[in-house]
C-alpha cells in the first residue's frame, strides 16, 4: 500500500484523479489539455498512478484510454476505515465512494484487481457454478461457447433468454457475455420494487467482460461493464456492487473463503450477528 499513499499524496496526481472522476476513460491527450503540465509530465504521473493500480487502462482501437480504479481505495478502507472513528478518516471515506461510483457522463465501469492465484484457477472461479454459488450467490447453466445462451439461477428465480448469450471465450484470457434480463421472477427473487425492475427492463442490454492477463506470480484481472443508456440508473447501481463482488473473489482465490456476506460492518457489530442475512443481490443491482 506504500505505492498507493506515495501516489496520492502528489497534488498533480490527485488532480488527475480529480479529472477521471469527472469524466473517466479519458486519452492521455485529452488529460494533458485540462492540466497545466506537459505531456511528458502527465505522462510521468499517470505511470505512477497505473503502478499503484489507481488508475486502468484500455485500448479503444489505436487509442489508450485511462480509468479511475477503485480496487485499492477498498483495500485501505477494509484494512483501516472499519477499525477507527471514522469521522477521523471522512476524507478517505469519501475518496472510497467517488471511485466507485460510475460518472454521470459515462457509459462504463471498469475496475482492476490484482489476485494471487492462476489463470486457470481465476476462468474456474469465474465459470464454475461451484465457485460462482459461493462469492456471487449465480449459477450459469451454459456450456461457455461464443453463441451459447446462458440461464442465471439466483435467489431461486432462473432467469432465461435467448438474448442472454455468451459473446467472447477465451479460456484463461477473456470472457465476455451480455448481462441478464430483469424479470417478475427476479425482482420477487429479491425482494425488489416490481416498478423499479420493469424500468431496469427497459434499457438496453449491457455487456461484461473479465480479461484475465498473467503478471509474474500474480494475475490481473480487469471487469469492463458497458453498453448503458445515459444517464442509466443501472450504471448508477453496479459499482459498490461489482466492488464487493470482486473482493470476495479475490479472497476465495486468496484465503480459501468469500467475505463474509453482510459486509465487514455487521461482523463487527456484535448487536447485529444474530439478525437473519438479507437475500444478497447480485453485482448489477447492488446499492
Amino acid at each position: 500500500m506504500d505505492g498507493v499513499f506515495k501516489a496520492l499524496a502528489d497534488g498533480s496526481r490527485r488532480r488527475l484523479l480529480d479529472s477521471l472522476n469527472t469524466r473517466n476513460g479519458q486519452s492521455l491527450r485529452e488529460l494533458c489539455a485540462g492540466l497545466e503540465m506537459t505531456r511528458q509530465s502527465v505522462s510521468k504521473h499517470l505511470a505512477v498512478l497505473e503502478a499503484a493500480n489507481l488508475v486502468t487502462t484500455l485500448w479503444r482501437g489505436r487509442e489508450k484510454l485511462h480509468y479511475l480504479n477503485a480496487e485499492p481505495i477498498n483495500a485501505i478502507a477494509d484494512r483501516w476505515i472499519n477499525q477507527y472513528d471514522r469521522a477521523r478518516v471522512h476524507a478517505l471515506a469519501d475518496l472510497k465512494r467517488a471511485l466507485e461510483q460510475a460518472p454521470m457522463a459515462e457509459r462504463e465501469f471498469v475496475y482492476t484487481t490484482f489476485i494471487n492465484t492462476t489463470p486457470e484457477r481465476l476462468w474456474q472461479a469465474i465459470t464454475d457454478p461451484a465457485f460462482t454459488s459461493r462469492y456471487w450467490g449465480v449459477i450459469f447453466e451454459t456450456d461457455w461457447q461464443p453463441g451459447s445462451e446462458m440461464v442465471w439461477v439466483a435467489n431461486g428465480a432462473r432467469i432465461a433468454d435467448p438474448a442472454q448469450v455468451v459473446l467472447e471465450a477465451e479460456p484463461y484470457r477473456r470472457l465476455s457475455f451480455t448481462w441478464h434480463s430483469f424479470t417478475p421472477e427476479f425482482a420477487k427473487a429479491y425482494e425488489m420494487d416490481p416498478a423499479e425492475v420493469a424500468k431496469l427492463a427497459e434499457e438496453p442490454r449491457s455487456r461484461v467482460s473479465f480479461e484475465i492477463e498473467p503478471r509474474g506470480g500474480t494475475v490481473r484481472l480487469t471487469v469492463v461493464h458497458e453498453g448503458f443508456a445515459p444517464d442509466s440508473p443501472l450504471l448508477d447501481s453496479i459499482g459498490e456492487g461489482w466492488s464487493e463482488l470482486l473482493s470476495s473473489l479475490k479472497t476465495l482465490l486468496e484465503t480459501g473463503e468469500p467475505l463474509p456476506q453482510g459486509g465487514p460492518e455487521r461482523q463487527d457489530d456484535p448487536e447485529r450477528q444474530d439478525e437473519p442475512e438479507p437475500a444478497a443481490r447480485p453485482a448489477a443491482v447492488a446499492t
